[in-house]
């Protein structure tokens, strides 16, 4: 069904006439974070309301820091705003790790809430979903987590637009370390759905063109959030690989290394893993942290850059606690919304969908760009070297990855990526 235009946040048009194109005449927030808006000669404007959906019960760990990065960002930005500008309101809905939910939760935010956009999911599955609905309903999306490719490639839509490294883009920074292990022989464990599908396939084809002769043994694709860590450790430990490329995590990462702990599968072999080293798989690793493995992730304790260092300062001062990537996620998701508004002078959809191409944003790892070409941010992602400090996992030896620089370029996004 198609939402009326009316229906997504518009409705008070009618009523103030040119209300819209006289506010949001952004002025820089002269801080490496912050955001502000010039001052409307007009009283009592509308709030733009951000609606947001995502697998908060399915998936806490990295959700429940990530919607506190969101309430950072609307804070702090509308704490510094005008008394006469048009505030920031986060409307969220929980999607229950389901596409179906997820649409109906999307339909119920443009029609009942009128909301001006909508942002969020988490599985790739789902942010699918809500990418096609962006399109069919012309309503701007920005896809936060959702790591698959075919979000901003083979399913891109002018009306979706995606913050985080993709899989492609993180398989290419692990790539070049997983050469240096000169191994031949590899396992791959990953979730049976988009994203883990897409990681596995990504990698095997990077690393064949990066180290010829190599072979893949074993392939272990597990229901998601149900593995049976015994019988996939086994089955990889029967095939002998030299090395593992594990794309598991949450729960699902846990068994896992616990069951390879138990049974001694990692030793004497190299392990090259998505994700794993983000403090929110990290927190529940603990003492079962394993040593060596290289993964990409987050060193929040240890990161010196003023944009980190303004951005913790903020998120321990509101929470008395340390950010996960999440929270990072969040905040920034909120953070280039408003950039885009602020660019854009409005909500409207086609204003929204020129902002955002070639944007610029402001985030704690640094300036971002949105391209034009795939509607994919440029925002990258540290690689490093898991270690156990006394019963601690954290992240060591690495080096934040410029997501540009693990792109296509725009002739070959051409190929990639329908023109819609």
């Amino acid at each position: 069904m198609k939402i009326p235009s009316k229906m997504r946040g518009k409705y008070l048009t009618s009523q103030l006439p040119g209300l819209i194109s006289q506010v949001l005449v952004g002025i820089a927030f002269c801080t490496s974070l912050g955001t502000t808006w010039a001052e409307s000669p007009l009283g009592n404007q509308p709030i733009i309301k951000i609606g947001e959906i995502n697998s908060y019960k399915a998936q806490p760990a990295f959700l429940i820091p990530y919607k506190k990065g969101m309430e950072l960002a609307i804070e702090e930005i509308n704490a510094n705003t005008g008394p006469n500008s048009r505030k920031f309101e986060l409307i969220t809905r929980d999607d229950n790790a389901n596409p179906g939910d997820a649409v109906r939760a999307a339909q119920e935010l443009l029609s009942h809430e009128h909301v001006d956009l909508l942002a969020g999911a988490y599985l790739s599955n789902i942010g699918l979903a809500l990418s096609d609905f962006a399109k069919q309903n012309k309503v701007f999306y920005l896809a936060g987590e959702p790591l698959t490719d075919k979000i901003v490639w083979e399913s891109g839509n002018r009306y979706t637009f995606r913050l985080r490294a993709s899989t492609y883009m993180q398989a290419s920074m692990l790539v070049p370390e997983a050469v240096k292990l000169n191994k031949k022989r590899w396992a791959i464990v990953y979730p049976n759905y988009e994203y883990g599908q897409s990681a596995a396939a990504t990698f095997k084809e990077l690393l064949k063109l990066a180290q010829p002769g190599v072979e893949f043994v074993t392939e272990q694709a597990t229901p998601l959030g149900k593995v049976d860590a015994g019988s996939v450790t086994q089955a990889i430990a029967d095939a002998k690989p030299d090395a593992i490329f594990n794309v598991l995590f949450g729960t699902d990462l846990t068994k896992f290394v616990r069951e390879g702990n138990t049974r001694r599968l990692f030793e004497g072999k190299g392990v090259v893993s998505l994700l794993t080293g983000e403090p929110e798989y990290l927190d529940a690793l603990k003492e079962e942290t394993p040593n060596g493995w290289v993964v990409t992730g987050y060193p929040w304790s240890t990161l010196t850059t003023a944009e980190h260092k303004a951005f913790l300062k903020l998120y321990k001062d509101k929470y008395n606690d340390y950010p996960r990537l999440g929270s990072v996620v969040g905040y920034t998701l909120i953070k280039s919304i408003a950039e885009g508004v602020r660019v854009a002078n409005s909500t409207e959809t086609e204003k929204l969908i020129s902002a955002f191409s070639g944007l610029s944003v402001n985030t704690p790892f640094g300036k971002i760009l949105y391209r034009a070409e795939d509607h994919q941010s440029t925002m990258g992602a540290f690689v490093g070297k898991l270690k156990n400090d006394n019963g601690i996992g954290t992240l060591v030896d690495y080096k934040y990855m410029d997501g540009a620089n693990f792109l296509p370029t725009p002739s070959e996004i051409k190929k990639l990526r329908p023109q819609n």
